[in-house]
């Protein structure tokens, strides 16, 4: 398969976008990383380190300790696509992701987002 360009930017790189996006509508950057953590099962520490690591996406989502069985209730479309749709494994992941700080940036309870 194809890898796509994403696949290869750092997670570290997109972070702050993701930060921006939730405090621009009044959310936290807390929240961002409690979704991220839930939907990846990093402690805020590995996350950290992830993050400081400059890991890939790809690796990012590879070395996660426990991705959440959860996640596969995300329905939705981003960037055009339905994300339980998306066949490329990585891809399916960062959309999951974008969908969860998409859902946080719309105002949604986090324990709708967290599928509580």
């Amino acid at each position: 398969m194809t890898k796509h360009r994403i696949d290869t930017m750092s997670v570290a790189s997109v972070y702050p976008l993701y930060v921006t996006k939730a405090e621009k509508k009044g959310r936290m950057k807390t929240e961002v990383d409690e979704i991220i953590r839930w939907l990846t099962g990093y402690s805020q520490e590995e996350l950290e380190v992830q993050l400081e690591k400059q890991k890939d996406f790809e690796t990012f989502f590879a070395e996660a300790p426990q991705m959440n069985p959860l996640r596969t209730m995300i329905k939705g479309v981003v960037c055009g696509v339905r994300v339980e749709e998306i066949e490329e494994s990585t891809m399916q992941e960062i959309r999951y992701l974008d969908k969860l700080i998409d859902e946080l940036a719309k105002g949604k309870a986090m324990d709708k987002i967290l599928r509580k």
